[in-house]
């Protein structure tokens, strides 16, 4: 499935309409048109001579006779992200390659010709650095073998790895200025359903290129079980400001509830902004719990104790809003300020329940162990604010600055196929357009497409 383990990400299922990736349905339309011309300069068999052919490039041997429907060419796919990028999606365009190769007959039957190719690729989760020149590049994939065999699948080879390795290296980068706090993956709802799982895979590639290349101890936590389908896990996830408003904005009542009727192996994270007062709605859960907290203690039920441990609190407020605990000239969203103003709060709310003195230690811990997620227009640069200032955060919830593909903030990154080489009877010949040339990558591996079946 990646570098970390060497093996290819096989057995899922991509939900891929392959039958219309087949008919250049959702390719540019000009790689139907090369399908096109190079399948009937095959049908009428053609030659390079036949259309006045006078390559301006030296060639060891003269091309006329050159069937030219038949062209067996080199390509080779980068990216252009400056000065690197996470690799994620080679495994979809290989399933690709392996599915989409081919030519339809004269009965209309598809002919599968995925045989005839030579392909290396590295394995996703593999850094590929790119300096800005688009002569020296770092190749994620190549491939060998007619070119009106695959012309029609570079739309989406290109698609699959510029969005699977933006995501990863977005997230990575948001990842690392967390300096292993944990990174909450919130995008499902900015974008088609039908992409979750694909995006749900590059965050967790990313999450697990950071665990390794730091040593921190990271989970991957996503919202939906889609965006958990090919890593084998599942969405997590508490409350939405929905429900409190099903409770008639009674945020502990709504918590309540959530603590009553939800497992309690699933985190007690209460969203606190909803009336824009969140250290009192925060006290309030924390308080409410407590009770049935320490009535599980007395009575040593240790799966209600679970059940009515806070967690956490959530911090949402609308970057517009100034929260009632820093009114009037306090800053507006979620700022450093707030969650210090609600840290604060947490720590000492165990002074006013009134506790006997032999739980006065459980439950001065009891509010020190919750918890302090933030969320709500968090993106690489608030978050390292935030851990540069030391702000007391326990995790960072991000959605859709997370998709960012804008060369401004340097983010983008794009994929581009080039044809490097022709075969030229036994003779691979450099053939690349003005600027371009064929490069090299030593973590390029072989694959079987057969795996893929």
């Amino acid at each position: 499935m990646t570098v970390f383990d060497q093996t290819r990400l096989t057995n899922v299922d991509h939900g891929l309409d392959i039958g219309r990736i087949r008919r250049s349905y959702y390719a540019d339309k000009y790689f139907e048109n090369i399908r096109n011309i190079l399948e009937g300069c095959a049908r009428d068999g053609k030659t390079f001579g036949d259309f006045g052919g006078n390559s301006p490039r030296p060639l060891p041997t003269n091309p006329a006779d050159l069937p030219i429907g038949d062209i067996v060419v080199e390509a080779q796919i980068f990216h252009r992200r400056q000065p690197r990028a996470l690799v994620a999606g080679v495994d979809i365009a290989l399933w690709l390659l392996r599915h989409g190769t081919g030519y339809f007959d004269a009965d209309d039957v598809f002919v599968q010709t995925w045989q005839n190719l030579e392909v290396t690729a590295v394995h996703d989760g593999m850094w590929a650095d790119y300096e800005g020149d688009p002569s020296q590049i770092t190749p994620v994939l190549e491939i060998r073998g007619r070119y009106r065999d695959f012309a029609h699948l570079e739309t989406n080879l290109l698609g699959f790895l510029s969005r699977a390795s933006r995501i990863a290296t977005n997230v990575y980068e948001v990842q690392a200025a967390t300096h292993g706090k944990p990174l909450l993956f919130f995008p499902a709802r900015f974008d088609l359903p039908d992409v979750q799982a694909a995006d749900g895979y590059a965050y967790w590639l990313a999450v697990q290129r950071a665990a390794a290349d730091t040593g921190h101890d990271l989970a991957p936590l996503v919202s939906t079980d889609a965006q958990a389908a090919w890593w084998g896990g599942s969405g997590a996830g508490t409350v939405p400001h929905a429900l409190i408003a099903a409770f008639l904005a009674d945020t502990a009542a709504a918590m309540s509830a959530f603590a009553q009727y939800t497992p309690p192996d699933v985190p007690r994270i209460v969203l606190a902004d909803f009336n824009n007062d969140s250290v009192e709605a925060a006290l309030q859960t924390l308080a409410r719990y407590w009770e049935r907290y320490a009535a599980a203690l007395e009575a040593n039920d240790q799966e209600a104790q679970q059940r009515w441990t806070l967690n956490g609190v959530r911090l949402d407020t609308g970057s517009k809003m100034v929260d009632k605990s820093l009114q009037p000239d306090g800053a507006p969203g979620v700022s450093a300020d707030l969650v210090r103003a609600v840290r604060h709060a947490l720590d000492d709310a165990w002074q006013d329940w009134n506790v006997p003195a032999e739980l006065q230690d459980t439950a001065q811990q009891y509010c020190q162990n919750v918890g302090i997620t933030v969320s709500g227009g968090f993106d690489r640069e608030k978050i390292e604010r935030f851990e540069a200032d030391n702000v007391p955060v326990t995790a960072y919830g991000v959605g859709s600055s997370l998709f960012s593909n804008d060369s401004a903030l340097g983010t983008n990154t794009d994929y581009t196929m080039d044809i490097v080489r022709v075969k030229l009877g036994d003779d691979w010949v450099d053939i690349a357009k003005t600027g371009r040339q064929p490069c090299d990558n030593p973590d390029l591996q072989p694959v079987d497409l057969d795996i893929f079946s």
